[in-house]
């Protein structure tokens, strides 16, 4: 058989084999970064959570002192009108 144009047919350098060894290993690549991207994906959450989790707490702590901050100012002023009330 002549080649058409001049060009020599084209043989297959890759076996059937050879492709699917190739095909197997892109899936397993393909699974292996997914689940990297979905441990990664997780690390970020927790760390959100925990970040979200500090940040109420310190909120708390603030509002917890200001109430008590707030208490002993009421309770010196009550304490002061009414010693001034009994001495008076």
């Amino acid at each position: 058989m002549e080649p058409l144009l001049g060009f020599e047919p084209m043989r297959m350098r890759q076996s059937v084999a050879d492709i699917e060894q190739a095909f197997f290993e892109e899936i397993e690549e393909d699974r292996e970064r997914r689940e990297r991207l979905r441990r990664r994906a997780e690390q970020r959450q927790l760390a959100r959570h925990r970040e979200r989790t500090h940040r109420h707490g310190s909120m708390r702590f603030v509002v917890l002192v200001l109430i008590l901050l707030g208490t002993a100012v009421a309770v010196t002023i009550a304490m002061f009108q009414t010693l001034y009330y009994l001495l008076g």
